[in-house]
Parts: structure tokens; sequence; C-alpha cells
């Protein structure tokens, strides 16, 4: 991850959602812009956000990230952001309307899986079409990601 000397985040992760990756099925995947405000922007440069909890809500033929955490940037005064506030994601109409079909027909959700800054500078959201798991599948991973885990041990011993 490029830094600079403030230790601010020119590109790179700011937030991941580990979580998400074992708590569901990522059918697909898609790269969509945020909305947010200055203050906003600044404190994901100094690379505070939580987006574990969060997740994406199609109203209104548009987008919204819900329960994201972006806390108040410290030198911001009277104007600075509300933490947990409703944000709008950017997408096109296209791939609104697949990520819409995917939630009404097939029951899905759509999850956020990492906030970064790409080579431009801008906010990026990383989201994806996910169907939940079920806890025998959680185990089912647990125990596959063992084995591989084992494996790649066993062949470096050997």
């Amino acid at each position: 991850m490029a830094k600079k000397d403030k230790g601010l985040v020119e590109t790179g992760v700011v937030a991941d959602n580990r979580r998400a990756r074992f708590d569901y099925e990522i059918l697909d995947t898609l790269e969509a812009g945020i909305v947010l405000t200055g203050t906003e922007v600044k404190s994901l440069r100094n690379g505070k956000a939580q987006i574990a909890e969060a997740y994406v809500s199609p109203e209104g033929g548009e987008l919204w990230l819900i329960n994201a955490n972006i806390p108040e940037y410290v030198q911001g005064n009277r104007f600075n952001h509300d933490e947990k506030r409703r944000r709008k994601l950017l997408v096109s109409i296209k791939e609104l309307g697949q990520l819409m079909r995917g939630v009404e027909r097939q029951g899905n959700t759509i999850v956020p899986l990492k906030l970064y800054f790409n080579e431009r500078g801008l906010a990026k959201l990383t989201i994806g079409l996910a169907k939940g798991r079920k806890n025998y599948d959680k185990r089912e991973v647990l125990k596959d990601r063992d084995w591989s885990r084992d494996k790649q041990r066993l062949l470096k011993q050997g």
C-alpha cells in the first residue's frame, strides 16, 4: 500500500470485510463509486473506516451503503459528517439492473467487500452479490481451509 509521509493513504485498501467471505458465498463482484463529503475523504485518507457490519440496500432505483462507520475527522469543525450516515453508491443502470434482479429473484443480498482508493485517488467500494451460507457450509469452508494449509505445510517440509 502506497503511503505519504504523514501516514495518509494515497492508494490502497482502507477497509476490508473479511467476515463477508466467510458468512456469504460471493457470486459476483462489482466496483462502485461512493458519494462522500470532504471530511469523510480526509478520515478515509487517515486509514480509518469499518464496513464489517455494513450492507448495501437497493432503494428507489439507487444503491445505498448503510451502517458503514467512517469516524469523524479530528480536525473537522462544525462541518464534520455523521459517522453512520447512509451513503449513495454510484453504478451504471445496467449493473444496477443485474444486482436488483439477483436480489429479487434468487433472494441474494449485496454486501460490501472492500473500501479503497484507486490509482486516480478516488474512493471505490467493491460490492458483491452474495448468497448466505448455512452453519454446516461454514464448517465445510473451515475444513477445506485447514486442509489446504496443512497440505501446503506438508509440501513445504517434504
